[in-house]
């Protein structure tokens, strides 16, 4: 039993009761009917648009990714040739954690 959580449905109340004028830039999001915690993690960051070192450090504390999002940003790592390094800045994680993928995954 996966017990995850209707995004879709989420999102769309929260858009529509809070952020009406972000509307646009969620739309495409709010379509999908499945949705990989990367597309979350994206949704709220464009809903919300919080900033403050304290709150990006927890955040980046408390992400969790699946397999599917892991091979979406390595793909992107090979796409764009990056290195470990890079690519953990611009998803914002540890470069630890790119290196631990890639082991795992093999990629």
């Amino acid at each position: 039993m996966n017990a995850q959580p209707n995004y879709q449905k989420l999102y769309k109340e929260i858009t529509e009761r809070f952020h009406k004028e972000k509307n646009n830039l969620v739309t495409m999001y709010l379509e999908k009917e499945e949705w990989t915690s990367l597309d979350v993690i994206t949704v709220n960051d464009l809903l919300f648009n919080r900033k403050r070192n304290e709150e990006l450090e927890f955040n980046a504390k408390c992400k969790s990714y699946d397999e599917l999002s892991i091979s979406k940003i390595l793909n992107y790592q090979k796409q764009y040739r990056l290195n470990n390094t890079q690519l953990a800045n611009h998803f914002k994680l540890s470069r630890n954690t790119v290196a631990g993928w890639k082991k795992k995954y093999s990629v």
